[in-house]
């Protein structure tokens, strides 16, 4: 969901649309690109969380497979 909304916002941001009315409110272009990099760190963070619980599933189930008993 993130990437996709930082995607979104890439896109426009290169175009600069919108942004005339928040830089006649008093933001600064600035501010659009350290929230865009903040946004690109959150989802280099979930990203990671995601991949490493992904490996230890696998590892889980690596283990499942190795506790059947072979007696038959």
């Amino acid at each position: 969901m993130f990437r996709r909304v930082s995607e979104q916002f890439t896109a426009m941001f290169r175009r600069k649309a919108f942004l005339h009315w928040y830089t006649g409110e008093g933001m600064d272009e600035m501010e659009f690109t350290e929230a865009e990099s903040n946004m690109n760190d959150l989802v280099s963070e979930y990203q990671q969380y995601q991949d490493a619980t992904a490996d230890e599933e696998v590892d889980y189930e690596d283990e499942d497979e190795e506790e059947v008993p072979q007696d038959i």
